[in-house]
């Protein structure tokens, strides 16, 4: 009840259309957190058991895709990352926008803070790696420590529980999701190799024609999954990594319905009273069945597409792409590999320390050059150890971080250093930031 009161009160400062979709997508994520630490450690298990060779064999496992000009042959991993990875883009683009249009970023004022902050956030662990891995191909890894693990993070904050004020936790929400904007950024224009221009220009192409049905009102889902398809394959043979197409649709989806409240209403009301007579012919029954099948197409278009697809595809990307990412790429066997070398190389203490030490220095101080200079202030209810506790959590660096791993390293040796790297850091990022919001009084619900 004491959580309920205190949520309940906050929200009167925060826009209901905001809060709820934000609340609700807050508590998916803490809950697929659990599903994605039980799918890394299942993948580190069968990769070191006695059985362990099969663990890369399964996933090394080609498939081809033989469909008239197309032919493809992709490993199972190249499946997952490639292709279903795709839709975790395409929900992180829909979060973003909701963000933008409707959340926190939308006010330039309550923006600044959680932008600034993320920016802070993404730099600092990036100087750092690059500090300790400044040539040679490890250089390339210096995108690894900018992420932020959005599922992880709320996780521990969903366990702290009303010791978190509400704002705090949209605070940390705003700055993963800047951190999301910037992770993209960093991927399509760093980690991109041998563009063809053709099939970019194809890709530019189809944006239009998504564009253009946008705006004349084309409601077919069917219509944009086909079209959207064909986007994505347009992406994959440019080189541009494929999953930038999902993101660039989530951006492209209308943040409002078709229909307003007030046709709704009306129609709702109409279509009720008819229902309601039961001395009806025939005749006028299959009238009233009719403007029934019509109320329940203006009810499902009275919602967003964004919103529609955002609700339809989050458990789906929180609860089995994700996790299944992670079990494609968590494994690393550690048999052969000397891991107190590994702990002293470069590269796992660069991906550690940038996310550790680089999370809390960069969004802890440019938080407070924000906050010190007027461009931004705290999170209502929130103080300075609340700030630091959440930069730590900031550190928690799973999904973004394994996928930058594998954009970064074609050394299989030097991916499996930056794992382990990640798999240290977020651990001491999650234990660390538990600790300090533990010790945080619990703010007063007036």
């Amino acid at each position: 009840m004491t959580e309920r009161r205190t949520w309940s009160q906050s929200d009167s400062m925060i826009p209901s259309r905001f809060i709820r979709p934000a609340r609700r997508f807050m508590q998916l994520e803490a809950a697929s957190g659990l599903v994605l630490i039980g799918a890394a450690v299942v993948a580190l298990l069968w990769a070191n058991l006695p059985f362990g060779e099969s663990y890369e064999k399964f996933w090394e496992t080609r498939l081809l895709i033989e469909l008239g000009p197309i032919d493809l042959s992709e490993s199972l991993r190249d499946v997952v990352n490639d292709a279903l990875m795709t839709l975790f883009f395409f929900v992180v683009g829909l979060e973003i926008k909701r963000e933008t249009r409707l959340g926190d970023l939308s006010d330039r004022s309550a923006a600044a803070g959680p932008a600034i902050a993320a920016v802070g956030g993404m730099v600092v662990p990036a100087l750092i790696y690059f500090a300790l891995n400044s040539s040679g191909d490890a250089a390339r890894g210096w995108g690894i420590p900018m992420a932020t693990d959005i599922a992880f993070a709320l996780g521990v904050v969903a366990l702290l529980g009303n010791r978190i004020p509400p704002r705090a936790r949209l605070f940390l929400l705003a700055v993963a999701i800047v951190d999301d904007i910037g992770a993209i950024a960093v991927i399509a224009i760093f980690y991109t190799d041998d563009l063809s221009f053709g099939w970019l220009a194809v890709a530019v192409a189809l944006f239009v024609v998504v564009y253009m049905a946008k705006h004349r009102n084309v409601r077919a889902m069917s219509f944009y999954w086909i079209i959207g398809t064909m986007v994505w394959f347009a992406v994959f043979q440019s080189g541009v990594h494929a999953t930038l197409a999902g993101v660039a649709l989530g951006f492209l989806t209308p943040t409002h319905p078709f229909y307003g409240a007030r046709e709704y209403n009306e129609k709702a009301r109409a279509t009720v009273g008819s229902y309601g007579n039961e001395e009806q012919s025939v005749m006028e029954r299959e009238h009233v069945d009719h403007e029934v099948l019509e109320l329940a197409n203006i009810t499902r278009e009275s919602v967003s597409p964004l919103t529609r697809l955002e609700e339809g595809l989050h458990p789906w990307t929180s609860f089995m792409i994700v996790p299944l990412f992670a079990l494609a790429n968590a494994g690393v066997r550690f048999v052969g590999i000397d891991i107190g070398a590994a702990l002293k190389d470069p590269i796992t203490i660069g991906v550690a320390l940038g996310l550790v030490l680089g999370k809390i220095v960069g969004i802890t101080l440019a938080m407070y050059l924000a906050v010190r200079s007027g461009v931004a202030r705290l999170p209502i209810g929130s103080t300075w150890s609340h700030i630091r506790g959440l930069a730590v959590l900031g550190g928690i660096g799973f999904t973004v971080s394994l996928f930058v791993t594998g954009l970064a390293f074609d050394d299989p040796a030097m991916a499996d250093l930056a794992k382990i790297g990640i798999f240290a850091g977020s651990a001491i990022a999650g234990v660390t930031g538990y600790l300090l919001l533990r010790k945080v009084p619990v703010p007063d619900e007036r």
